[in-house]
């Protein structure tokens, strides 16, 4: 993993553990990025991955620690989009779903295309879009489950703020993520890769 990249997410986890507004979101709502850096700095030496996706990464993983800091119903962003925009909830928490299924899509596309699991072309687009809805709702049951187990304490990880529906729309965004993703960053990414390839040769 590129070390700029790397130093930034740990200060930026520093930061956002300094006096978090609720410590049970926090430190659940940054799990999913401090797993995943395990994950790349113990598999960087036998396979890197593309200076991009370590981005998009890095991205999502300030986008988790923001609202684990704050809790995704009080960010400040939030309540600024609900005032420009005249929302009725503070919709950060979409920003985060968003991020759910554009950034896995891109990582299920570099692992599919650098180990031919699919090849370009319709089905990896649908594949991938499909992978990252079931990803969605993995951590949607995760977000039930642990409302189950800890009752009220998890009433801001949930952060439903009201709406009967948000679980839904949560998945929506995801998949919408994804297929952004694909649509607006395949040939980005087909360089990046085609670039990596190169420099392994």
């Amino acid at each position: 993993m590129p070390l700029a990249f790397l130093v930034i997410g740990i200060a930026a986890l520093v930061v956002s553990g300094y006096s978090p507004l609720d410590p049970f979101t926090w430190a659940l709502e940054i799990c999913p990025a401090v797993i995943g850096a395990a994950v790349m700095i113990a598999t960087y030496r036998r396979f890197p991955l593309t200076t991009l996706l370590y981005a998009l990464i890095l991205v999502h993983a300030l986008i988790l620690m923001l609202g684990g800091h704050y809790t995704y119903a009080q960010v400040p962003l939030g309540f600024w989009m609900q005032d420009a925009f005249g929302f009725t909830r503070n919709h950060y928490d979409r920003i985060g779903h968003f991020a759910q299924g554009f950034v896995p899509a891109m990582i299920a596309r570099e692992l599919f295309l650098r180990h031919r699991v699919v090849k370009r072309g319709a089905w990896l687009f649908a594949v991938i879009v499909l992978c990252c809805l079931g990803i969605s709702a993995i951590y949607e049951l995760i977000e039930w489950w642990t409302a189950e187990l800890s009752g009220s304490a998890a009433d801001a990880f949930l952060g439903t703020q009201g709406d009967p529906w948000d679980t839904q729309k949560d998945m929506w965004m995801a998949g919408l993520g994804a297929a952004v993703a694909l649509l607006t960053l395949g040939r980005v990414h087909d360089r990046a890769l085609d670039a990596a390839s190169d420099c392994e040769k």
